[in-house]
């Protein structure tokens, strides 16, 4: 269970503009591109004064920041909720299978949208660089959820690996999709790529695992 204190009016209405805001900016970005769109563009999509755009954002590309963030932590949640003991690969693919699944046409939608975002991001150094800052606190904010599961510091290097590799294979996984016209279900679709590369991590690190343990057996 999230121990995490709810969020009072005012930053659940800020936390609402920067998302209209992001959903704009995805919009202008994915059909015209970062260089053919501006930041007053994306502020007069999203009903907003230019100046409230850069009280929140620094430049149009970290925009979409908060659109990429709001999928690492739903399945970061789902991860939370998990029960202690819970198989690390049992409760990452649980946790995948639901953030990227697609019962429904707004769950289609927002897919759609991180494709046509990671599209754009292929000829837009900026904004590749905001899609690796938002994976790499996603990584970050991961690692107590991790402890906490496996019952380890979260310091510790086989919670840090763990960390870094399942925020990778998403990333990859979505990565992979977005350069293909594949659909949002199915085993190339986000949620069949990632647990595939969850699958094969699982297969490398499990002989590692069995030596470390029969390492500190024998000590």
């Amino acid at each position: 269970m999230s121990t995490k204190p709810s969020a009072t009016l005012t930053e659940r209405r800020k936390a609402a503009t920067q998302l209209d805001i992001a959903h704009a900016a995805a919009e202008l970005f994915a059909t015209r591109g970062p260089d053919g769109t501006t930041a007053e563009e994306i502020a007069r999509r999203a009903g907003v004064a230019l100046r409230t755009f850069y009280r929140y954002f620094r430049s149009k590309q970290d925009a979409v920041s908060p659109l990429l963030a709001d999928g690492a932590d739903r399945w970061r949640s789902l991860l939370e909720a998990a029960e202690p003991g819970t198989p690390l690969p049992q409760a990452l693919e649980n946790a995948v299978s639901q953030a990227l699944a697609t019962p429904d046409d707004e769950a289609v939608q927002a897919l759609l949208r991180t494709r046509g975002l990671l599209r754009a991001a292929a000829d837009d150094p900026a904004l590749r660089a905001v899609w690796y800052r938002v994976n790499q606190e996603s990584e970050e904010r991961l690692l107590p959820v991790l402890a906490r599961l496996v019952g380890q510091d979260a310091r510790s290097l086989e919670v840090r690996l763990a960390a870094a590799a399942a925020t990778d294979a998403i990333r990859i996984a979505l990565e992979t999709w977005a350069g293909t016209e594949a659909g949002t279900q199915g085993p190339d679709s986000p949620a069949g790529l990632a647990l595939r590369c969850l699958h094969r991590l699982v297969g490398v690190m499990e002989p590692w695992g069995r030596q470390e343990a029969a390492g500190a057996k024998a000590r």
